[in-house]
């Protein structure tokens, strides 16, 4: 069992991860909910404060997060790539600029490499715990949108 991911009709917005719909604010710019978890952000509206429950904790100077909810987040030496979630590694290509797997879950992309397209869970697995699917949400969507600002 994989999670499809998909895309608006004009594939630029991820609109779900397997079955767990994205929402967007009214200009559709940024992400506003992903299923259940609302995402608040702080009184300028460009840097999340937290998805749903989990809050997202940021470095002394603000720039890049270092907690989700109870999860410590790891970077690599120079601190331009997120490496860890908590206990969930996160590993990237040989390139270094698209993220291969989140924990034991791989992430295959498109045929042009450029959007992610399914999530392969570890075998025998049939079912993503919550904190799994919101920190590939996190991944996948949080991160890249608010690096694009």
């Amino acid at each position: 069992m994989s999670l499809k991911l998909t895309y608006d009709r004009l594939g630029s917005r991820l609109r779900s991860i397997g079955g767990i719909e994205i929402f967007y604010d009214r200009l559709g710019s940024r992400p506003s909910r992903f299923g259940s978890h609302e995402l608040i952000y702080d009184r300028i509206g460009n840097r999340p404060r937290a998805i749903g429950h989990l809050e997202i904790g940021y470095d002394r100077l603000g720039g890049r997060p270092k907690r989700l909810g109870p999860h410590e987040l790891t970077y690599d030496r120079l601190g331009s790539r997120l490496r860890t979630i908590g206990g969930l590694p996160i590993d990237y290509d040989r390139v270094g600029s698209r993220v291969a797997s989140v924990g034991s879950y791989g992430v295959d992309y498109d045929r042009f490499g450029s959007r992610p397209r399914r999530i392969r869970p570890p075998h025998g697995v049939s079912a993503v715990d919550e904190t799994t699917m919101v920190s590939l949400f996190f991944v996948l969507v949080v991160i890249p949108w608010w690096d694009d600002d």
